[in-house]
């Protein structure tokens, strides 16, 4: 199941995406209802995941109609973790991380697929990183990792843009990741049975049409279930939290010569599993 959120009557709502059509799942759309609580964190906080259907009769509406969000808008958390694919720790010579490096981002970081992002002015050195990320199903603490995926309400795409200047001014890598729009992602939430394998979701990235990413899940150090595992047991995991598991190898800081992103440039992340996610910068 692909569930994709976009903008109704000025709130976020969430609907069923199939073969290229949206369908309602709450059965009030045609009444034109302000419905502020048709979210995805509703259905997550709701436990209604696994209840999701579209409406009987729904003809659908095709989707390059509808001006889409970030599957989530308003996430407890955004957590990403680094060097998390043998790959890209080797391209930087270091040894992959034996615990997982996190650090987070902000509600002001998520930006919808397809959006246009403006640089910073204060930073010549942003970065792509394509990005696989999953979304916490439900309230949970000191998960097991055998018991992690029922925990994992789906996937979707995210790019960590990153000003590599300001990212690394100080130990902390945050103030080079938090930028306004540094985290588009989506375009769909992808349920856990739909794409498969945690540990076979396929990524690409092209830069103007130019391969510079390409890998899979495969490669993480800190699998899916490790992750749920670890961070769960530092803190309490909220429905609807975001975590994107680490960039693999082809970032443009770590290209001979250096590949920064600069007004024009278009950024796409695709995935067999995951769908499409552009992004342009201006």
């Amino acid at each position: 199941m692909r569930l994709v959120t976009f903008e109704a009557h000025g709130h976020a709502r969430a609907a069923l995406l199939r073969d290229g059509c949206v369908y309602d799942i709450w059965g009030d759309a045609s009444r034109g209802a302000r419905a502020p609580d048709r979210t995805m964190e509703a259905i997550l906080e709701g436990g209604l995941l696994d209840e999701v259907e579209p409406i009987e009769g729904d003809e659908g509406v095709p989707v390059e109609g509808l001006q889409l969000l970030p599957p989530l808008t308003r996430p407890g958390k955004i957590i990403c973790i680094g060097l998390n694919y043998r790959a890209h720790a080797e391209e930087q010579d270091k040894e992959p991380p034996e615990t997982p490096t996190f650090f987070a981002k902000f509600r002001n970081a998520l930006a919808a697929p397809g959006a246009t992002v403006p640089l910073p002015r204060w930073s010549d050195r942003v970065d792509y990183e394509a990005e696989v990320a999953f979304v916490v199903k439900d309230r949970c603490r000191d998960v097991p990792e055998s018991d992690a995926m029922d925990h994992v309400a789906g996937y979707m795409l995210l790019n960590d843009l990153s000003a590599r200047d300001y990212q690394y001014k100080t130990p902390q890598w945050m103030p080079g990741k938090t930028f306004d729009g540094a985290a588009p992602c989506g375009p769909a939430l992808v349920t856990a049975s739909e794409a498969g394998r945690h540990d076979a979701i396929e990524i690409e990235l092209t830069l103007n049409g130019e391969l510079m990413q390409k890998s899979s899940t495969a490669d993480l150090v800190h699998s899916v279930p490790a992750l749920v595992a670890y961070l769960s047991k530092l803190m309490t995991l909220e429905p609807g939290d975001i975590v994107s598991t680490g960039t693999p190898a082809g970032v443009g800081s770590m290209r001979e010569p250096a590949v920064w992103l600069k007004p024009g440039d278009e950024v796409v992340i695709s995935s067999p599993q995951l769908g499409v996610l552009e992004t342009r910068l201006a």
